[in-house]
């Protein structure tokens, strides 16, 4: 089979960053190529079809049978991770990951909080500001503190410091603002559960299923832990990766059946990895969901496969074959 590949490269991106975290969600040619890799390992042919402009460049002339999907958009709106998929489905070829619909809605934090707490999930309580002139409802003493302060619409802890963590209104108020100009969208103030965090890891459609449940422990317990962006860029010094995570059956079972809901009400397919924080008495709560995580060595749903004894190899092989079980045109290509 002749298999596109849709990626975002970090040296591909000509613009001068906003932020020193603005590409962190693209990714490096040596992921691209390991997946290149792996699809070529099975047999099939890969056409490097690239991201932006390029991939509408090549995706006519190319003529592929399939996409394999790991583009996360360019420009800073809330609907990018949508656009190689919207475009192939105009184009009607398949391709793996979720559909327009569910990236779209899952890069907007607050939208599929309120949809996942519809569907009885447990997430910590929240509010979001959308200019300067909503900060003064911070101060009526009416939100839970401690409380993080993140944007509303990114991904790969963008935005999410070691710092992001205030313990009243006065500090709310100062991280809400900063976060306001810096990022140029919404703020999301969440509710911070104290406790341990923990990633589920799903892979497959009919029906999916928890390939992992990973705990992540600091090395250093000295104040509020959050997997920040400081963290996952120096996470080999800083954290210890428990998977399976070592945590009651209960809360294992409530883990699982939290993520796999949450995976089925937000229409996500092919693979997804969920975060969940859990409290002093043991009650998962949603974070979020990235229906399209990282692929490379460095990323939690690839280290999480990898302490469950799976390749990172046979993790691209799963999830490209949970893509064409919904295609079973493609399989006779």
């Amino acid at each position: 089979m002749r298999i596109g590949l849709a990626y975002d490269l970090k040296e591909a991106i000509t613009e001068l960053p906003s932020s020193d975290d603005a590409l962190e969600e693209y990714d490096s040619a040596e992921t691209v190529e390991f997946i290149a890799a792996a699809l070529e390992a099975e047999g099939h042919s890969v056409v490097r079809l690239g991201g932006g402009r390029q991939f509408l460049l090549n995706i006519l002339p190319e003529h592929v049978d399939f996409v394999f999907n790991i583009a996360e958009g360019r420009g800073n709106y809330r609907s990018r991770e949508a656009q190689v998929p919207s475009v192939l489905e105009m184009l009607d070829i398949p391709y793996s990951g979720s559909g327009p619909q569910c990236l779209a809605i899952c890069l907007d934090k607050p939208l599929t909080k309120k949809l996942v707490a519809m569907a009885g999930v447990l997430t910590p309580q929240w509010q979001v500001i959308t200019d300067k002139q909503e900060l003064g409802q911070l101060a009526d003493g009416s939100f839970p503190f401690p409380a993080i302060v993140k944007p509303a619409y990114e991904g790969s802890s963008k935005g999410i410091r070691l710092s992001s963590v205030v313990d009243n209104p006065e500090q709310a108020i100062d991280a809400v603002e900063r976060l306001l100009e810096n990022y140029r969208q919404p703020v999301m103030l969440e509710e911070f559960i104290v406790g341990d965090e923990v990633t589920v890891g799903i892979i497959g459609n009919f029906p999916p299923k928890v390939v992992g449940i990973m705990r992540i422990l600091p090395k250093r317990k000295d104040g509020y832990f959050v997997y920040s962006l400081e963290v996952k860029r120096d996470y080999l010094n800083l954290v210890d990766y428990e998977c399976p995570a070592r945590l009651e059956r209960k809360v294992l079972q409530n883990l699982e059946l939290s993520s796999l809901s949450t995976f089925k009400v937000l229409g996500c397919r092919d693979f997804a990895r969920l975060d969940f924080r859990i409290n002093a008495d043991g009650v998962p709560y949603f974070i979020e969901i990235n229906p399209l995580s990282g692929l490379g060595s460095y990323s939690d749903l690839v280290i999480m496969a990898k302490e469950v004894g799976q390749t990172h190899q046979e993790l691209i092989t799963g999830i490209l074959n949970a893509a064409l079980e919904r295609h079973p045109q493609c399989l006779g290509v």
